[in-house]
């Protein structure tokens, strides 16, 4: 087994590495003056089970690039099985047709990852579950909900707890947090009656009074998530954090976040943080090091990774 970093996020997979009590297998990733992407594997991997760990976030493409080469380089290095690991895989969003003459780009780059050599992608939190099959080789679709579940035990032992859907389409996941904690349910419906008219949040439940935790997979802009905060907040709720798996974080969003409602933003380190992120004493990260090690060691033993679902 070895264990492959690319550029995306070096520090989670010096994470994973540890986990693992294994190094980092020795590689060189770096680019031709055109911005060319070159990989050079400075290892014998002939035979190995070698596992690559790439995040797909900005810039996007220039990640995925080098994933994509990097496969390619393991294939002809006689690998004996190669596991694109995904902590967050870019392009999901784009996981059907959202109008005429539109692509699906998420299966177009689940194309691309089975071409260039891989024979099994890991990855956490999809936003759309059934780019799972968009794969002809086996995926697996770990969960942050038992990391999220531990942390709010942790820090939030003693509040009367309400999970919040920010929308209608993150109900399921929602529901499942509430289910490991044991507490209520509760969802955004947001509607715009018209072009041009600002979106009115209806909440479903009773949330006054009580101490309101949103549940999302990607905050980009963050818009979404602090008009929930404030819908919330005006309804009678106690407080409102955010528990969100991958953070992109784009533009502004960072300073929309600290001007928000929200007592705090927890994410996973599935995309590295910016300087920005940092900054902001309202936004935190929990590390999936473990989950990520834990799934590996069972592909590479040929054990369950359902298992560590629970």
């Amino acid at each position: 087994m070895k264990i492959v970093a690319c550029n995306s996020n070096l520090p989670l997979a010096r994470a994973v590495a540890h986990e693992l009590r294994m190094p980092l297998c020795k590689t060189v990733v770096k680019r031709f003056a055109d911005g060319e992407v070159f990989v050079e594997i400075q290892e014998n991997v002939r035979g190995e089970d070698v596992f690559v760990v790439q995040s797909t976030c900005m810039p996007t493409n220039d990640h995925l690039m080098e994933l994509l080469v990097m496969l390619d380089a393991l294939r002809r290095g006689s690998a004996k099985r190669v596991t694109a690991v995904m902590p967050y895989f870019g392009y999901a969003r784009q996981d059907r047709k959202s109008g005429p003459r539109t692509p699906i780009s998420a299966k177009l780059v689940a194309n691309l990852l089975t071409e260039a050599g891989a024979n099994r992608i890991l990855t956490m939190d999809l936003h759309a579950m059934q780019i799972q099959g968009f794969f002809d080789i086996p995926t697996d679709n770990l969960y942050a909900a038992p990391l999220f579940v531990r942390d709010l035990k942790t820090r939030l032992p003693d509040r009367e707890l309400i999970i919040v859907s920010p929308d209608v389409g993150g109900v399921v996941r929602a529901r499942q947090l509430a289910q490991r904690l044991n507490v209520d349910l509760a969802i955004i419906d947001k509607r715009r009656e018209r072009a041009g008219v600002s979106e009115v949040m209806n909440v479903i439940g009773d949330v006054a009074g009580r101490y309101c935790v949103l549940v999302d997979d990607i905050i980009d802009s963050g818009g979404s998530l602090c008009n929930a905060a404030n819908a919330l907040m005006s309804r009678g709720a106690e407080g409102v954090e955010a528990y969100v798996t991958h953070g992109v974080l784009t533009g502004n969003a960072c300073q929309r976040v600290k001007d928000s409602p929200l007592n705090m933003l927890t994410l996973t380190d599935s995309i590295p943080a910016t300087e920005a992120l940092l900054e902001t004493p309202n936004i935190r990260q929990i590390t999936t090091a473990n989950l990520l090690a834990r799934a590996m060691s069972a592909v590479a033993d040929e054990s369950s990774v359902s298992s560590l679902f629970d």
